[in-house]
């Protein structure tokens, strides 16, 4: 899951094609808040809803094997070591709470988190304060969270470490082989929030030793909301204690009356009752786009539109980067630190009129564009900052 051949021009505009809103000049660069849907995926989901209404009625059936097919992309995507190892979630919370509810846990366990994270990967492992777990934040350094400083965290209580692949903010890339491997070598679950790292940088999650991999669907890899997996070793699901059970958590859901039987064998156990088909029918083409253009592609074409979108708001006075200058340390986001004296808000809305989507979080603005962006948008998007910052 490395860089590989580099997109060719006919496979961009194909993939713009897939995007009609580019067809009216706006430029759309906030997938790290929520990715516009390709035709594809509307196309998939029309085709459910029409069929339920007025064709078949009855869909079960074909839906199954789409859900099949979108739990085998989803493996493919991460590297996993098989699609039994995938449990679809309507977000990355709720996969993220099935591993911090689930675990054994004793009073006077650690979990070691850091300064940087957003909220759906703090509030799981919070709420473990009521049972006696503690929490240890790594203070980043300059907007990234190091494995050197993680290891110095590290106690003899410590029992997870929970990071996301790449910071909301900042969008610092951590180095996640470095701390799989630190972790592993410790006997310590590590687990990762990767909803700002799936479907725009390569995450393999057995070279990176990742115990736990949480990502919801709308952001990179532009799936409808409330779709989203989690994925899990083997070992580590049968460490988890589940808190819920669902009809089709167990061995075989068709046998209704058999209260008795063990559940499933695979990480199927943590979907519980029946899923949202209309959007993992949308989910599944999102996938197949990802996987057809190809990870190693759409990373090296990402890192190329960051390093060109950072390179051009270097030169707007009297502002800074966040964002690392370094591909391996950073992904799909550039975050630009406005002056002290801009009004942030201001500068947002008067983007958006001049067509600009991007992110303001923090008083900050925060740039995400994804692979079928291109570099004429990052430099226009860089020149109507610097112009709507003069006011």
């Amino acid at each position: 899951m490395t860089p590989s051949t580099p997109l060719t021009d006919a496979m961009l505009t194909r993939a713009r094609e897939m995007f009609p809103y580019t067809r009216t000049g706006r430029i759309y660069l906030n997938h790290a808040g929520t990715s516009p849907l390709s035709t594809r995926v509307v196309e998939a989901m029309q085709e459910h809803l029409r069929d339920r209404s007025e064709g078949t009625l009855d869909t079960y059936a074909i839906d199954l094997e789409i859900v099949k097919r979108a739990r085998a992309s989803v493996a493919a995507l991460i590297n996993a070591e098989s699609p039994s190892r995938v449990a679809f979630q309507s977000n990355t919370s709720d996969a993220l709470n099935v591993v911090a509810a689930g675990l054994p846990w004793k009073s006077g366990d650690r979990v070691i988190l850091n300064d940087q994270e957003f909220p759906a990967n703090v509030y799981p492992y919070l709420n473990l304060k009521r049972i006696g777990v503690e929490l240890d934040f790594v203070g980043s350094r300059n907007g990234m969270i190091l494995p050197e400083e993680i290891e110095k965290m590290i106690t003899v209580r410590t029992r997870l470490v929970a990071l996301s692949a790449v910071q909301f903010l900042s969008g610092h890339r951590s180095d996640l082989a470095a701390i799989g491997a630190l972790c592993r070598a410790r006997g310590i679950q590590f687990v990762v929030d990767g909803i700002q790292a799936v479907g725009a940088v390569a995450i393999d999650v057995r070279a990176m030793r990742i115990d736990a991999l949480a990502a919801g669907a709308q952001k990179w890899q532009m799936g409808p909301h409330g779709t989203g997996f989690l994925y899990l070793t083997e070992e580590l699901q049968e460490i988890i204690r589940q808190q819920y059970l669902g009809w089709l958590s167990v061995h075989d859901p068709w046998e209704f009356r058999d209260y008795t039987q063990p559940l499933a064998s695979s990480a199927r156990r943590f979907e519980g009752g029946s899923p949202n088909l209309p959007g993992l029918r949308g989910y599944e083409s999102a996938l197949a786009i990802l996987l057809e253009f190809g990870v190693g592609p759409i990373e090296s074409r990402i890192l190329d539109l960051t390093r060109v979108l950072r390179d051009a708001l270097a030169s707007i006075p009297g502002t800074t980067i966040l964002t690392p200058a370094a591909p391996e340390h950073r992904a799909g986001i550039v975050t630009l630190q406005i002056p002290a004296a801009a009004d942030g808000n201001a500068l947002f809305a008067r983007m958006q009129e001049r067509g600009v989507t991007a992110a303001i979080r923090e008083g900050k603005i925060r740039f995400s564009p994804h692979f079928y962006n291109t570099p004429e948008e990052m430099t226009a998007a860089a020149e109507i900052t610097r112009s709507c910052l003069k006011g």
